[in-house]
Parts: structure tokens; sequence; C-alpha cells
């Protein structure tokens, strides 16, 4: 069964497929987002709030979202019981 986690404002994503969840703050971070804004591979679920964290999936995307890693965490570790 897929194990689907809501990562915020009704956008759901499928945990299975996540590979980290990383702080959008450091240097890294930031060219990884602005390098997949440009190539088309990020998808922006924050609905115009900020980005608290990106989530790096299988498939080379990203996810930002509004949620801090922390409470994605733990919606992650609740769907899992």
């Amino acid at each position: 069964m897929t194990n689907l986690i809501n990562i915020g404002f009704g956008n759901i994503v499928n945990a299975d497929k996540i590979i980290a969840v990383i702080t959008p703050d450091s240097a890294p971070s930031k060219r990884l987002m602005q390098n997949a804004r440009k190539e088309g591979s990020s998808i922006d679920a924050t609905h115009g709030r900020k980005t608290q964290s990106v989530l790096v999936m299988e498939n080379n995307r990203l996810v930002f979202s509004a949620l801090t890693p922390e409470t994605i965490l733990e919606r992650f570790r609740n769907s899992e019981s």
C-alpha cells in the first residue's frame, strides 16, 4: 500500500519516494533549489508562503513545503503507525 503524507495545504506526496527532507537555509540547498527551478524539476507546494523544507524525491525532483522538516517527520511517523 502506498504511504501518503500531507505536506501542507492539501498537498500529498508518496512518503516511500522521499530520499531526504532538508532545510532551505544553507548555500548548497539554495543552489539545489535554484537549479531545480531553472530545470523545471521542482514542485512548489508552499501556496505563496516561505519555504521551510525541501523534500528530495527519488525521481530527482524537489518539492518545496511551507511546513518545517520536524512537522513533516512527525506526520511521517504518524502515517507509519
